[in-house]
């Protein structure tokens, strides 16, 4: 029996799968229509002042034949009035008593205006609340969004409006558009908080159209930058989260967002801390449906390894994150090639001699090229691996016995007890020494 349903700061919900606050969370239509197919919660698409978005408000990233690897977008908040979405958020609410709604908020920064927004959301029995300080376009020329989130007095002095009158859970929306994360969210925290939402849009350009040379997406031949969201942005968001959870200053939930699309990326949240995760692009490409994928692929992965709930599964993979002066000199390991599932496309070869160490040589036999691994010049880069096109057939393999390990710190250290300099021949010296190939 596997147990999906989290407590996100303080917001329940049956399952992790929220719906972020976006173009699919604008109307009750949308939101019932995501409930009935198992999403477990969804952020209402932001409420502000009286807003009118443009047209042409979106830009595709495509690569590789990939449609929508990212999505650009410079649509602003909910252009449907306050009183609409309320009424709206309230009807919701009573038909899916068991789903988690948020309420996601920005509005200008007075203490009496997000007082009054504050009061009317949560009038409609919303779950908790989400304050949008991420925005990096549109909102932020005007005081709100990423203008807030980049100045953590703003985004504490903020949150403490809310969190003076609010009676539900605050989460905090922040922009990655900054260059310590944990100092906004630490803000938030000292604010009384309940939790924390990232990352938000990253500030972007998505290209230009060659044969009119004009930015995209384009109104009238103008654009300008936008926020990148979808597949791409992923690792970036991944990192931020874990650079969150490992502060030992913060201590509050997380809600991870940024290229989520599949059980295994939702998993991957939940492994560096989050508690639940917020899906945008993905449903702006595919529909409602793909939870029900995520769904059975999270909860057939949890039988397979004997978890019960996600409770247990909760920044697993934080311990494995380190300096990289921490990390083992002597560790060594060369690639090998499976001839049996060689396709002789030479991809590997030519990434290793143009883009590497040029450790890989071709062989001919039999009408083609066989590659053959040096494993004596061999470095251990993992290019090959990662080029490579056909599942396992090019495996890294350790060749140290793991009986010694020596860290850039410790390496440091070793030079300093011995009065010696640490210089390029000392370190050549230590690298042949223990059989480090030097390039």
């Amino acid at each position: 029996m596997v147990d999906l349903s989290i407590n996100c700061g303080g917001i329940k919900s049956p399952n992790p799968f929220w719906l972020a606050s976006a173009p699919p969370t604008n109307s009750a239509y949308q939101n019932c229509k995501a409930f009935e197919l198992g999403w477990g919660g969804v952020v209402w698409k932001t409420l502000s002042h009286p807003i009118m978005n443009v047209a042409s408000r979106l830009g595709g990233f495509d690569y590789s034949g990939q449609k929508l690897a990212g999505l650009n977008n410079i649509e602003l908040t909910t252009d449907r009035s306050l009183e609409i979405n309320l009424k709206e958020i309230k009807e919701t609410k009573k038909l899916w008593p068991d789903r988690a709604i948020i309420v996601s908020l920005m509005v200008e920064s007075k203490r009496e205006t997000w007082h009054d927004f504050v009061k009317k959301a949560i009038d409609t029995g919303a779950d908790g609340l989400e304050l949008n300080y991420g925005c990096p376009h549109g909102m932020s020329e005007r005081g709100m969004g990423a203008a807030v989130g980049q100045v953590p007095e703003y985004c504490q002095m903020i949150t403490e409006w809310v969190t003076e009158v609010s009676t539900i859970p605050v989460l905090v929306k922040l922009t990655p558009n900054v260059t310590n994360i944990q100092i906004p969210a630490r803000a938030a925290q000292t604010a009384k908080a309940q939790g924390v939402s990232l990352i938000n849009t990253i500030n972007s350009i998505v290209g230009i159209d060659l044969d009119t040379l004009r930015i995209m997406p384009n109104i009238t031949g103008k654009g300008g930058h936008g926020g990148f969201a979808g597949p791409a942005v992923k690792p970036i968001a991944l990192h931020m989260v874990s650079q969150v959870a490992t502060d030992p200053e913060f201590h509050l939930a997380i809600s991870g967002i940024g290229g989520i699309s599949t059980w295994k990326d939702t998993l991957e949240f939940i492994l560096l801390g989050a508690s639940s995760v917020q899906v945008c692009t993905a449903v702006m490409h595919h529909g409602f449906r793909i939870v029900q994928d995520m769904t059975d692929g999270l909860t057939n992965w949890m039988i397979s390894k004997g978890y019960n709930n996600l409770d247990q599964l909760r920044g697993k993979s934080l311990t494995g994150i380190d300096s990289f002066g921490n990390l083992n000199l002597l560790y060594k390991a060369v690639a090998r090639i499976d001839q049996s599932k060689c396709i002789h496309c030479n991809l590997c070869y030519i990434a290793c001699e143009d883009g590497a160490h040029q450790c890989i040589e071709l062989t001919p036999e039999d009408g083609h090229n066989k590659t053959v691994i040096r494993e004596v010049d061999c470095v251990g880069c993992n290019l090959c691996s990662i080029v490579c096109p056909v599942p396992e057939c090019i495996s890294m393999v350790r060749m140290d016995d793991g009986s010694q390990e020596k860290t850039w710190n410790d390496l440091v250290q070793d030079f300093k007890e011995e009065s010696r300099e640490l210089t390029w021949e000392n370190l050549a010296e230590f690298q042949k020494k223990n059989g480090i190939v030097i390039h």
